[in-house]
C-alpha cells in the first residue's frame, strides 16, 4: 500500500518513478504466499527472513473496507469478488491490482526485483546508487532519490524468555504459519494475545489437543475474548506471560508457575523495522523499534529530502495516512513545498521523543501515533498541514469506534454481526455512489527517482 501510494503520487508530481518489487505481483503483504521461513528458520532469527509474507490463509481484514481504500479510488465490492465489509486478503491484493491498473503504475514496477543496497553516491552530489538484483543478474543504478516503503510486517519480533535456546519442541514465529493442520493432536502455545495471536489460537484450536493463549495481564482479556474462552474452554486456556521455557518441553506460566508440556509454541509478538538493504553512515538507525530520526516520520533531518519514508506509523487509516505522507514528500521534491531547516528537523523529532518519554510511552511504541493525546486529530492534522490532503470524514471515525466496540465485545462474530448507526448508514451509502464515479490517471513527467 505505501509503495503504490507513493509510486501514483511521485507520478503525479511529474517525477520519473521507478518501483522495485521484489515479488512476482504487487500488493505487499496482501499477496499471500503459501511458502515460509518454517523449514529453515522458523523463528524468523535471520536478517532478513527469505519469505516477505506473513499473511496465513484465513487472514480476513480487521477494518473495514469502507476505511481501507484510497481517497479517489474506494475499495468498493465487485461482482464475483469478496464483497464481504471484512474480506480476505485475496480480495485487498486484487483492489490493490486495480488501483495500479486504473492509474497505469504497473509500467513503473519491476518485479521480481530484490533491492540489495541502498547508499549516498559519492560526493558531492545528493545522489543515491542502488544496487538490485532481478532473476540473479544484478544492476547498480543511481536516483536522484529513493523513498523506502517496504512494510513493516515481515521481521519477527521475538520475545526474550529463559530457556528458548534448549527448549526441545518446536517454536515458530507466526510469520511462519499458514494453515492449522500441521498441528493437529499437539499441545500448542500461543504467545501473544493481539489480533493474530487471538485469530491462530482459535483457529488451530479446531485441530489441536489443547491451545494455551497467552496474555501479558488481565487488561488484554476483552469481554469478546473471555466468552471465547467460556465457549472453547475444553481446550482453549488463558495464560499469563512465560516464565521459562524447560528442556523436557514443560513452559512454565507466571502467575503461581503451572506449566504444560507442549509440542509448539507460536509467538505472535510482532514485528521489527528492517532496512537491511539502507546504508547511511548512522544517519537512520533503528532502535528498539524506532526508526530515526525521522521528522513527521517521513524525513530524516540530514538526508531530506532526498531520502524518505512513507508508511512507518501504525494504527493509521491505510492506505489513505500513506497518500498524505507520499503527496508532502513528492511535492518536496518538486519544489512545490520546502523543509524547514535541518537543525529545526532535528528539535521537533527530539521534542517529540521528549513528549513521548514523559507520557510513558515506551521507545518500540514510537510510531503508534494512535498512543499520542492527538489522536484521532494527528492523521487529518497533518494532511491539512502538508499538502491540503481532505479531511477523513467524521462517520470513517465512528466507524472505526464501532468497530472496536464491536470486536471487544464480540470477537468471534464482530466481521459478520455489526450494527451501524444512522450516521454511518448515511455515509457508507454516499461512499457507494462516489465509487461510481469514473477516476482517470493522470500522466507523468520525467524527473529521476526510485522507489524500494
Amino acid at each position: 500500500m505505501a509503495g503504490l501510494a507513493s509510486a501514483r503520487e511521485l507520478r503525479r508530481e511529474g517525477h520519473d518513478v521507478t518501483v522495485l518489487e521484489q515479488n512476482a505481483d504487487v500488493g505487499g503483504q496482501w499477496l499471500y504466499d503459501p511458502r515460509s521461513d518454517g523449514a529453515d528458520d522458523p523463528l524468523g532469527a535471520a536478517e532478513t527472513v527469505k519469505v516477505h509474507g506473513s499473511l496465513y490463509a484465513s487472514l480476513r481484514a480487521i477494518s473495514a473496507r469502507e476505511n481501507m481504500g484510497f481517497t479517489d479510488f474506494h475499495f468498493a465490492p465487485k461482482d464475483g469478488r469478496d464483497g464481504r465489509r471484512f474480506p480476505g486478503h485475496r480480495e485487498v491484493q486484487l483492489y490493490l491490482r486495480d488501483f495500479c491498473d486504473a492509474f497505469g503504475l504497473m509500467e513503473a514496477v519491476r518485479l521480481n526485483t530484490r533491492v540489495l543496497r541502498v547508499a549516498m553516491a559519492v560526493a558531492p552530489t545528493r545522489k543515491w546508487t542502488v544496487r538490485s538484483v532481478h532473476e540473479g543478474t544484478e544492476e547498480e543504478e543511481v536516483f536522484d532519490a529513493v523513498v523506502v516503503a517496504n512494510g513493516h510486517y515481515s521481521q519477527p519480533r521475538l520475545p526474550s524468555i529463559q530457556g528458548m535456546e534448549a527448549w526441545r519442541g518446536r517454536q515458530m514465529h507466526s510469520h511462519s504459519y499458514r494453515v492449522p493442520e500441521p498441528f493437529r493432536g499437539d499441545v500448542v502455545v500461543v504467545v501473544g494475545c493481539g489480533a493474530s495471536g487471538k485469530d491462530i489460537a482459535m483457529e488451530v484450536r479446531g485441530v489441536a489437543k489443547e491451545v494455551h493463549l497467552v496474555a501479558k495481564s488481565m487488561e488484554e482479556v476483552t469481554p469478546g475474548l473471555a466468552k471465547v474462552l467460556a465457549k472453547h474452554s475444553a481446550n482453549l486456556h488463558l495464560q499469563l506471560h512465560v516464565e521459562r521455557l524447560c528442556e523436557d518441553g514443560l513452559v512454565v506460566f507466571g502467575g503461581g508457575g503451572s506449566g504444560v508440556l507442549a509440542d509448539t509454541i507460536i509467538y505472535c509478538t510482532g514485528y521489527n523495522y528492517s532496512f537491511p538493504f539502507l546504508h547511511t553512515a548512522g544517519a537512520v538507525t533503528v532502535d528498539d523499534n524506532r526508526v530515526g530520526p525521522l521528522f513527521e516520520h517521513v524525513f530524516p533531518p540530514s538526508l531530506a529530502p532526498s531520502l524518505s519514508f512513507v508508511g512507518i506509523p501504525i494504527k493509521v487509516f491505510a492506505p489513505r495516512f500513506f497518500e498524505a505522507q507520499a503527496k508532502w514528500g513528492a511535492q518536496v521534491l518538486s519544489g512545490r513545498r520546502t523543509l524547514p531547516p535541518e537543525q529545526e528537523m532535528m528539535r521537533s523529532v527530539e521534542e517529540y521523543y521528549r513528549a513521548r518519554e514523559i507520557a510513558g510511552v515506551p521507545k518500540k511504541y514510537t510510531h503508534d501515533v494512535c498512543l499520542s493525546e492527538t489522536m484521532p486529530t494527528y492523521m487529518d492534522d497533518f494532511g491539512s498541514k502538508y499538502c491540503d490532503f481532505p479531511r477523513v470524514e467524521r462517520w470513517h471515525h465512528e466507524l472505526v469506534v464501532s468497530l472496536f466496540a464491536n470486536m471487544n465485545n464480540n470477537l468471534e462474530t464482530f466481521r459478520e454481526d455489526y450494527q451501524d448507526t444512522d450516521s454511518i448508514c448515511k455515509g457508507v451509502e454516499e461512499w457507494h455512489l462516489s465509487a461510481q464515479q469514473p477516476q482517470a490517471a493522470p500522466a507523468a513527467k520525467k524527473m529521476s527517482l526510485g522507489l524500494s
